[in-house]
């Protein structure tokens, strides 16, 4: 058995705009693996995301090999996700996982994927990625069920009853107003 079989797969989740800044990072480390955190520091992510836009511009591929991690990413309008896992990982299982969280984004954002949505919706994002991934662990892989999560349906059952009792109010309201005339003019 090999020291690296572990339900840790993910690495880290980026979204970036289209001048490789970060809209949303979130880098994982496994709990059981002490200084296993892929950079230190805030600034070496940044750099690392930098150096990361510039090599998948350069792609065709939605799938690379980047300073010893497996990358998968999604160029949109604006926006670009990535996946990040060790070089150790299936890609099958990574790029099953990555196409999960791409696909709900597409549920939960109905205009599309780009930054200004992604920037309005961004509780909604970030609910989609904790329900996809926690902690580095994969966690879901259909897109229906991550979105489903993430948007409760509205409950009509409730609006009906506010109309109800708006309704019976208002109808309350207005005989009471009526009795109230015939009453002056028969005074």
């Amino acid at each position: 058995m090999t020291d690296s079989l572990s339900l840790y797969s993910v690495k880290a989740v980026l979204i970036l705009d289209n001048q490789g800044d970060r809209v949303y990072a979130k880098y994982y480390s496994a709990p059981h693996v002490p200084n296993l955190s892929l950079f230190p520091s805030v600034k070496q992510e940044k750099e690392f995301e930098k150096r990361l836009f510039k090599k998948i511009h350069k792609q065709e591929s939605e799938i690379l090999i980047f300073e010893d991690n497996i990358v998968l990413y999604k160029e949109y309008m604006d926006v670009v996700l990535c996946l990040i896992g060790p070089l150790e990982e299936n890609e099958i299982i990574l790029q099953q996982a990555f196409t999960a969280f791409k696909d709900s984004l597409d549920l939960i954002l109905d205009s599309g994927i780009d930054k200004k949505n992604t920037q309005e919706h961004y509780d909604m994002v970030l609910l989609a990625i904790d329900e996809t991934f926690d902690n580095g662990v994969i966690l879901e892989t259909d897109p229906a069920s991550i979105a489903s999560r993430v948007t409760t349906p509205p409950s009509s059952e409730q609006q009906m009853h506010l109309d109800l009792d708006k309704g019976l109010m208002s109808a309350w309201g207005f005989a009471k107003s009526k009795l109230q005339e015939r009453l002056q003019q028969g005074i």
